[in-house]
């Protein structure tokens, strides 16, 4: 994952007003990264950094499409500094898709049967007291 800050060009304003947040996400992110994975099974080891790549996404997401406070200078800085995932921004802005955990659920060649991930089943659906998670990101349901 990439570093919050990588070059020293122009920062657009309102920076220093999401600056900390994404500091703090990072500073995450490098624990989680370093974190002994012992005892958990291969794919379990990566859940905390696709957990913590969604919450840095989000932030950005719900401070410019849904409260506003954000420039769309701004925005565009975190997109092309791959502070926040476009594509999975991208998802979110369609109708379905809101809630997404992350795109390999949606990708139909990573799963047995040639469909989406078992997360993205809606909950009532499944059978009662079943607890599904994703083998991908650990979701628990990302459907609504």
């Amino acid at each position: 994952m990439p570093k919050v800050r990588r070059t020293r060009k122009h920062l657009p304003d309102g920076w220093e007003l999401i600056e900390p947040t994404l500091e703090e996400l990072e500073q995450k992110m490098r624990e989680a990264e370093t974190e002994p994975h012992e005892g958990k099974r291969k794919v379990e080891a990566l859940w905390p950094i696709f957990k913590i790549h969604h919450q840095k996404s989000r932030y950005i997401y719900d401070l410019f499409y849904r409260r506003k406070a954000i420039s769309r200078e701004l925005y565009d800085y975190c997109l092309a500094e791959n502070i926040a995932d476009k594509n999975l921004i991208a998802k979110w802005k369609k109708q379905g898709y809101e809630n997404l955990c992350c795109l390999r659920c949606i990708q139909t060649r990573d799963t047995n049967f040639g469909t989406s991930c078992i997360c993205r089943v809606p909950k009532v659906k499944l059978e009662e007291g079943r607890i599904v998670e994703c083998i991908h990101c650990g979701c628990r349901g990302c459907s609504g």
